[in-house]
């Protein structure tokens, strides 16, 4: 097994989840919930055709079997937040290559050898985004051919197209934020906050249109709708991202898409609870600095 899927889960019955997203490699489930706990399952061969199969817990029955489909080893965490999920699954990632996901992806047939053989295309590569199709209202990327990610570009990408060489990864030493995100003082913008560090530690990201699964559709854990918050966590998030430029981007975001956002709160009220937000990310970036 040369890839690893690192998975984050909210109180999910674990064989379940196993079976829904098609794991056939070996993965990492961090699952949130009310219990501290360690637990190990074994994929038999069978589950690289991406069917429910039977799951080995480790020490149940027979020894390991000869022929197994993967390893997942599954941490039980009372703590919250995406952010931290993400870290503690990448602090137990193992093999060559390891790939973020959510529990609402599920995965194509031969996804660990196409992820594998994408590393292997393209040796320049310290990581690669891959394509996972999505309900068109949710999409917020397409790629159409491979290509470089780059700081002007790397807003759009979900943690769950995210693939790496872990090692690289590991060494570099950059992690997701855990003030951002499902759980989190403030909404998403993780994802985003993430790539930017790897790209300002000098990894090369590449985008691919290789496809390896699809997202089921359900509520987003962070959106829900465009209210006051909406807004206010969106300048905490601009001020990380763009710095002293933060206003130039909020009043682009806001003016741009008011016609969409700005039904229920005037767009320059928006604009300028999105002013607010990025003071307070100011006040909190000084907090951190202080606390270091």
């Amino acid at each position: 097994m040369a890839v690893e899927v690192l998975v984050s889960s909210l109180n999910a019955d674990v064989p379940e989840l196993i079976n829904k997203m098609r794991l056939n490699s070996d993965a990492v489930i961090v699952n949130q919930c009310d219990r501290e706990g360690r637990e190990q399952f074994l994929l038999p061969r069978d589950g690289e055709k991406n069917e429910p199969c039977p799951l080995t817990r480790e020490g149940e029955g027979s020894a390991r079997p000869a022929v197994s489909g993967g390893r997942v080893r599954v941490c039980y965490s009372t703590e919250r937040g995406v952010g931290r999920s993400r870290n503690l699954a990448l602090s137990y990632a193992e093999r060559e290559y390891c790939i973020f996901s959510d529990e609402d992806i599920v995965y194509r047939e031969g996804y660990a050898g196409a992820i594998e053989a994408e590393f292997e295309s393209h040796p320049e590569a310290d990581g690669l985004l891959f394509q996972v199709e999505v309900d068109p209202s949710r999409k917020t990327y397409q790629n159409d051919q491979f290509g470089p990610v780059g700081l002007m570009n790397c807003g759009r990408y979900p943690a769950y197209s995210m693939a790496f060489r872990t090692e690289k990864l590991l060494k570099i030493g950059v992690r997701f934020s855990t003030l951002f995100g499902g759980g989190a003082r403030y909404s998403n913008g993780e994802d985003s906050l993430f790539i930017r560090g790897l790209l300002k530690a000098g990894l090369k990201l590449y985008k691919t249109p290789v496809c390896i699964g699809e997202e089921v559709p359900r509520a987003s854990t962070w959106f829900t709708g465009y209210h006051e918050k909406f807004f206010f966590d969106r300048g905490v998030l601009y001020h990380f991202l763009y710095g002293w430029a933060a206003p130039l981007w909020a009043f682009r975001f806001v003016f741009a898409k008011r016609r969409l956002m700005c039904q229920d709160i005037p767009w320059r009220k928006a604009l300028g609870l999105v002013c607010r937000g990025i003071r307070e990310g100011r006040r909190v970036e000084r907090e951190e600095g202080d606390e270091a």
